[in-house]
């Protein structure tokens, strides 16, 4: 991988990296497209990150396919795949991982402990491979690119520390179902219910562009909407500050506000979120 990097860099190429998990859908092609058209070197990585499961969560499970992947990569623009092993990225075992305090232990990391952890320890080896100029990400997962801004602003290796992390919109199904590679684990009534995810995002930000600024009455207006598909399991439905996820009781005019819900849907976990801009 350095001496693919060092080859392109010598012809003055700069790269552009994703990093995923794999099972690629058209997020991530949407990604890939992205950094295509800003990068002559575009890497993906594929690795199912074990660090960064939980003991009762779908490492096991997670759906994994090279071949589909490697056709969505081509499709798409992408020039090189990274998929190491697990013995490859962690050779001394996960004896040591990466911690950013605050922002990684409330909302998703107080849900799931050692997740965050297990992201910036892994995004921070991914970009040691594959020496990245920018690294691309959805806004699906939120608080997870703001982990990982953190992370990188914080580190000491050059090779973190320079990549420009930029954030893209999420993509959604004609339903406004947000792309995930764990929809593959929804039936056709799991993929019904789970429209009220989006239904409640944009029913509150409706709310906040008529001028509602209570934390309060947006996340009981979101819950209302939740709360109503019987199959649902709500696990937070917030609003919180964009930049940080801290609460406030109540926003400001031109304040960035964060919508985030996380639901179960049987064994499904899903995440959504919308920023809208007070009024």
């Amino acid at each position: 991988m350095h001496q693919i990097v060092a080859d392109a860099r010598a012809s003055g190429a700069t790269v552009g990296c994703i990093p995923t998990m794999g099972y690629l859908h058209d997020g991530h092609a949407s990604l890939i497209r992205a950094a295509s058209k800003k990068h002559r070197l575009v890497v993906v990585s594929i690795f199912v990150n074990p660090t960064q499961f939980g003991p009762s969560e779908d490492f096991e499970r997670y759906p994994r396919n090279l071949d589909h992947d490697l056709k969505v990569v081509a499709e798409a623009g992408g020039a090189v795949v990274f998929a190491p092993t697990v013995e490859e990225m962690y050779p001394d075992g996960a004896r040591s991982t990466i911690h950013i305090p605050q922002i990684s232990e409330i909302l998703e990391g107080a849900s799931r402990p050692t997740h965050f952890d297990g992201v910036a320890t892994v995004v921070s080896r991914l970009f040691e491979a594959m020496h990245p100029d920018e690294a691309f990400f959805g806004q699906k997962d939120l608080q997870q690119t703001l982990v990982i801004e953190h992370m990188v602003s914080a580190s000491e290796i050059d090779d973190v520390r320079n990549v420009t992390v930029t954030v893209l919109p999420t993509q959604r199904e004609h339903n406004g179902l947000a792309r995930s590679s764990r929809n593959v684990y929804l039936t056709a009534e799991d993929r019904e219910d789970a429209t009220a995810i989006y239904r409640a995002l944009t029913g509150a930000s409706e709310k906040m562009a008529d001028g509602e600024n209570s934390r309060a009455n947006i996340e009981a207006a979101m819950r209302r909407t939740l709360d109503s598909v019987s199959g649902l399991t709500v696990d937070y439905a917030v609003a919180v500050e964009a930049s940080t996820l801290q609460t406030k009781d109540l926003f400001i005019s031109g304040e960035q506000v964060a919508l985030l819900i996380a639901v179960r849907l049987g064994r499904t976990r899903l995440i959504d979120n919308m920023v809208v801009k007070m009024p």
